[in-house]
């Protein structure tokens, strides 16, 4: 039976087709850059970090931080595809990072997404697939280049119900594989994180304009750990979003919601509580350009005895014109990393909560439209009563972004 329903939703989205634009998933004038026959392409290059990381293993100020000169090298090539009347999308990201003298810490990641969009005038269908391929620091906790690969595959169907409202149904499967030899301060971070994150939900979307949307969603998500079936959670969230489009006054996206976070295991507590995130930028009278990101959510830690933490994240940054070709950049970030504690666990700090900080300031020449140089400079520290954790930071360099 369900064979045979995909088939005719997926009939109905070939015969009932309209007219394809940026907003059904093919992309934006100004974003093709490059065209190969019906293939359009959108590649840029950075060079950034150019300088000098004066510690380049985040240790402690006890011992003794190792400097060294670095850069990274990041191609990346944004790809759309038209196929009859759907479009087939997808992006190849690479980055290089290259150190002078600890050899240890020169990776190669890539990452690779393809996806195929089929927009109807009533029903809407999306399938993406990611793989990466990384040796970098999983978030803010873990200070090793770590080896790992990452798959997920999503997909989405919209059904137009009303004018401007659609309901819609998701799914999502995103498998996380640490490399055999990977630890962090004498712990496997294989046997600690490895695991596959399935979740499914539903979505009410309202077009609100032609530039905004107002999406409500509930989604449900398991987590089964490969190697440590005491971490599998399950959780339950609701959240509300608004989408602002390219064009629109505020672009980016913002969500708010509540989240049931609960771990299956009985000494581990669960968490109740607010989640979200936000993207936005704001550019006023064409000469000031002000960014906010933000995030609140559950992260996993390679702690098995504090498993997981709450980050509580807000960042921006201010860009202005200053004259001619020239511009000056401000920004910084904090975040908040709240961990919870295994009921009768033997810890060495109990109710943990770190604090990271970056701050900066950067000055940008625009050689072209589509080259700027930067010259950057930045403070990153990490604050917790935990002594191997903390570390201080500074990095001077110098920035390269192109776009062909």
């Amino acid at each position: 039976m369900r064979k045979y329903l995909i088939a005719a939703v997926l009939a109905i989205a070939f015969l009932r087709v309209t007219p394809l634009h940026a907003q059904d998933g093919g992309p934006s004038a100004d974003a093709v850059r490059v065209r190969i026959g019906p293939l359009m392409m959108n590649p840029t290059i950075s060079l950034t970090n150019l300088g000098i990381d004066h510690n380049v293993f985040n240790d402690p100020p006890d011992k003794a931080p190792k400097q060294d000169f670095t850069f990274t090298v990041s191609p990346n090539t944004d790809l759309w595809l038209r196929a009859g009347a759907t479009w087939i999308t997808g992006s190849i990201n690479e980055s290089i990072n290259w150190y002078q003298k600890y050899s240890s810490e020169r990776t190669a990641n890539n990452e690779y997404k393809l996806g195929w969009i089929v927009p109807t005038s009533h029903i809407g269908f999306k399938i993406n697939g990611n793989y990466a391929s990384a040796r970098e620091r999983p978030g803010f906790e873990i200070d090793t280049r770590a080896a790992r690969k990452e798959t997920q595959f999503t997909t989405s169907l919209d059904f137009k119900g009303l004018p401007k409202t659609f309901f819609g149904v998701t799914a999502s499967r995103q498998q996380t594989r640490f490399a055999n030899d990977a630890e962090y301060l004498g712990v496997s971070l294989r046997d600690t994180l490895n695991r596959i994150n399935s979740s499914y939900g539903l979505t009410l979307r309202y077009e609100a304009t032609p530039l905004t949307s107002i999406t409500i969603s509930a989604t449900r998500s398991k987590d089964g750990f490969e190697f440590s079936s005491d971490r599998d959670t399950t959780s339950t969230a609701i959240q509300a979003s608004a989408a602002f489009a390219p064009a629109a006054l505020i672009k980016g996206t913002v969500s708010f919601g509540y989240t049931d976070f609960k771990p299956n295991a009985p000494d581990l507590p669960q968490y109740k509580g607010a989640i979200g995130e936000a993207n936005l930028t704001y550019v006023l009278m064409g000469a000031t350009r002000f960014a906010l990101n933000a995030g609140r959510g559950v992260q996993y830690s390679y702690d098995a005895n504090q498993p997981y933490y709450l980050q509580t994240r807000i960042g921006g940054s201010v860009t202005q014109q200053l004259f001619g070709p020239f511009d000056v950049q401000v920004r910084g970030d904090y975040s908040i990393l709240a961990y919870r504690d295994r009921v009768g666990a033997d810890l060495e700090v109990t109710d943990r909560t770190d604090h990271k900080k970056t701050y900066g300031v950067g000055i940008g020449f625009h050689m072209g439209k589509d080259l700027r140089l930067s010259v950057n400079a930045s403070q990153d520290n990490r604050e917790t009563k935990v002594a191997e954790h903390q570390y201080e930071k500074f990095l001077v360099g110098t920035s390269l972004t192109y776009g062909f």
